[in-house]
């Protein structure tokens, strides 16, 4: 089953464990092809792992192969498990970025994954075990020269206009916000927790957020899209909106924007010059 937005896809690829005892080092278990960010992507996986180790322990090795010719594609490769309850692994995860196609490779991923033992004792479930394996394209560059605010107006496109590939909503106050899950969770650890993990949330379609204005989620939740903030014309300088930045900045700490760090040095980057040149005027005025 896969799930696909405009920059990103997941798929659950769910692997034949007992079906795998017969293989040997360097055998490959395909996942589905599936499509992010305009390409073709697999997910090899080699179920004893891709080579021998020397300390003698069998891992799973993931990896991920871009299929279609596209080059010099910057993204992001997920990958964790689900435990025999459905709810993903808090220790067995991994993440990386990197340009597809690897230059000397025809892959890049996680070789030593996950000990083989440590998925008979702990994960197989009906003879099977279950990954989420997601892709998130960061940059693509083409023959063509594109505008470099391309990926923020396609998700910010994705953000103003839903077309049911959204699968959250949050109250805030009296105000709803429709989101995307992969979305929020690529780009925060608490979204991804509390959307994929095993928190209550992580099941609900909708979910009310107490500790935040609209206001400030309407600024946040764009943010975290585009990677921008309002124009200083959208915003006058006033005591209500040092608050506002007060309240941006709390909001950076309690969703932890600062992983990955691009994204929360420029959000921190850009709202504390705001927030000092608001402090400035409004003194000016007192």
């Amino acid at each position: 089953m896969a799930t696909t937005s405009s920059q990103s896809g997941f798929i659950e690829f769910k692997l034949d464990f007992a079906g795998t005892k017969t293989l040997a080092i360097g055998d490959i278990v395909p996942s589905d092809d599936f499509s992010a960010g305009g390409h073709v992507w697999r997910v090899n996986c080699y179920p004893h792992g891709d080579k021998a180790h020397s300390s003698g322990v069998v891992y799973l090795s993931l990896f991920l192969k871009l299929v279609s010719g596209s080059k010099n594609v910057k993204a992001i490769f997920d990958a964790f498990l689900l435990g025999r309850d459905g709810q993903p692994s808090s220790s067995h995860g991994n993440r990386c970025v990197k340009v597809y196609p690897p230059e000397g490779f025809g892959s890049w991923g996680f070789p030593q994954f996950v000990e083989r033992s440590v998925l008979e004792s702990d994960y197989v479930k009906d003879g099977s075990v279950t990954f989420m394996l997601g892709v998130i394209v960061l940059q693509r560059d083409n023959p063509i020269p594109a505008p470099s605010s391309d990926i923020a107006s396609h998700l910010g496109y994705l953000l103003d206009h839903m077309d049911g590939s959204d699968d959250v909503t949050f109250s805030v106050g009296v105000e709803k916000f429709r989101a995307h899950r992969a979305v929020l969770a690529a780009r925060s650890p608490v979204f991804k927790a509390q959307l994929f993990g095993s928190m209550a949330d992580a099941k609900m379609r909708c979910i009310t957020l107490h500790d935040i204005k609209p206001a400030t989620f309407q600024i946040l939740l764009r943010f975290i899209y585009t990677d921008e903030l309002p124009r200083d014309e959208e915003i006058q300088s006033s005591s209500s909106n040092i608050e506002l930045f007060q309240n941006l900045l709390a909001a950076a700490d309690m969703y932890q924007l600062a992983a990955p760090a691009s994204y929360g040095s420029a959000y921190r980057g850009r709202l504390l010059p705001r927030f000092s040149a608001a402090l400035n005027c409004t003194t000016a005025r007192s």
